[in-house]
């Protein structure tokens, strides 16, 4: 059996700790069952963002029109893009794989491995212990129960991104973000996609507004069904068939396409990983319990990331990574002088989320469905982009800026904005949530280019008012 001071489960963001902890003279093994660098940097946020950016930029050609263009896109190049993708994400974690085989106290084992005993792992044949385990091993597709879908090929998030040839025809099963980002890409390109989502809005977790008017736009492209649950899949020839049922009139409709990609969520990696047999707890779905400082049911060993079940974003698990690399090293510190180590914990209230659909989605702390939930008395604003000037230079693009407050005491709740470059907005509002004090008040002491898009994030907060009063909407006009 191999030994080691420290075993971290999950190349992703795990692999942030076991950098760290080689380069403070810990002997480490990684193990990881797929390319190096987990999720985001294969299959999931970083890949996915080089083909919705291209669907951004065909998106403003077809919009051309609005602001007196004449312009078109002759051709998508799908093979080399999918190419470029590859090499931009899967080079980047051949060469981190290569240079730790180099290093003698680092081992990277590139397998599936499961927990046998206490801090023990089988991966490749082999037997290896940690004397502090971290795990980061996060999540993977979760396939519903459909009848036939077993049967058929079927793409997922992973798979999808090997394809070189682009697809005639897709239908999405699923009407969350990957859906949405998904659909956003492959119909920009010109394939015909059905999304088949069976929640009643699209990307649920948001506000119904904000779901509603990224509907409204993508139904205009390609066919979005909400409330729609696919009951079964079949082959018929070269096209596979979906059926789907409406759960609001039990209507069942056939949908056909090339290819079905299974976007429906994500599950716990536990019924491989085996993390009971360490000691470890789970929930009854799988997914790791900890502590406010990332500590499992099993001393010396934490849990962070996807594997937890919750804010499922790389940003998430990078921060996470910092804590729990800081409270290992705590802990470590704290058992080598018979003392009790001071632990950090993280905190959630301003945790930012985009969809890179069109248009594109961001979220930072409470929906306005969330902060109607609790006691507090709320201020709201809202400002459209038509409202400001450089949304007419824009050709005053469909979309605003929508931001909640405490009345009390001005903190800034949560804020979601639908609409152009709304993941960079939304970063002004987050910047602000983690201030000592957390209120709006610079917003209003911070003097903003004019004409400039982030004018629409002030315009909000300018339109603050009590939730239960008559929204007045002040015309201004554009100085």
């Amino acid at each position: 059996m191999k030994n080691y001071d420290l075993l971290v489960v999950g190349s992703g963001a795990g692999s942030n700790i076991a950098a760290s902890a080689y380069e403070q003279g810990m002997k480490v093994a990684i193990v990881d069952n797929g390319r190096f660098g987990g999720t985001c940097l294969n299959r999931g946020c970083i890949p996915t963002k080089i083909l919705t950016y291209v669907a951004d930029t065909i998106m403003s050609v077809e919009h051309s029109g609005q602001i007196n263009l004449e312009a078109e896109v002759k051709e998508v190049d799908f093979k080399g893009l999918m190419e470029r993708m590859r090499r931009e994400t899967w080079h980047e974690a051949e060469e981190i794989a290569e240079s730790i085989s180099t290093v003698d106290t680092y081992d990277f084992y590139n397998d599936t491995g499961e927990f046998i005993d206490d801090y023990t792992m089988r991966v490749a044949g082999e037997e290896i212990k940690g004397e502090y385990v971290i795990l980061a091993s996060g999540a993977r597709p979760l396939i519903p129960p459909i009848n036939g879908l077993e049967d058929v090929e079927y793409l997922t998030n992973k798979t999808i991104l090997e394809l070189d040839e682009k697809p005639k025809s897709l239908i999405i099963v699923g009407g969350g973000y990957i859906a949405a980002e998904f659909g956003h890409f492959f119909s920009a390109i010109g394939t015909e996609v059905t999304i088949l989502g069976r929640n009643e809005y699209l990307v649920p977790d948001e506000d119904n507004d904000v779901s509603e008017l990224l509907k409204k736009h993508l139904d205009s492209r390609m066919g979005v069904y909400t409330s729609h649950e696919v009951r079964s899949v079949r082959q018929e020839g070269d096209e596979k068939v979906a059926v789907a049922k409406n759960t609001e009139t039990g209507d069942e409709t056939e949908f056909k396409a090339k290819h079905i990609l299974v976007a429906t969520g994500r599950r716990s990696n536990s019924d491989i990983l085996k993390p009971e047999e360490t000691g470890v707890d789970t929930d009854d779905r799988g997914w790791i319990i900890t502590d406010k400082h990332f500590r499992t049911s099993k001393e010396r060993i934490f849990a962070f990331g996807d594997a937890l079940g919750k804010h499922m974003f790389r940003h998430v698990a990078n921060e996470q990574s910092q804590i729990v690399y800081y409270n290992l090293m705590r802990t470590i510190d704290a058992e080598e002088k018979d003392g009790e180590p001071e632990l950090f914990g993280m905190s959630y209230h301003a945790i930012p989320r985009a969809v890179f659909s069109h248009p594109q989605i961001a979220t930072v702390g409470m929906t306005l469905d969330a902060a109607k939930n609790t006691d507090r008395r709320l201020l709201v604003g809202r400002s459209e982009y038509t409202g400001v000037a450089k949304g007419a230079a824009m050709g005053n693009p469909d979309g605003f800026v929508r931001v909640i407050c405490d009345a009390e005491d001005r903190t800034i709740l949560g804020a979601s904005i639908i609409g152009p470059h709304a993941p960079i907005l939304i970063q002004e509002i987050t910047n602000l949530m983690n201030t000592s004090e957390r209120t709006y008040i610079p917003m209003f002491d911070s003097i903003h280019i004019h004409p400039a898009l982030p004018e629409v994030v002030q315009r909000a907060f300018g339109s603050l008012a009590p939730i239960d009063a008559e929204h007045t909407h002040h015309h201004h006009n554009h100085e």
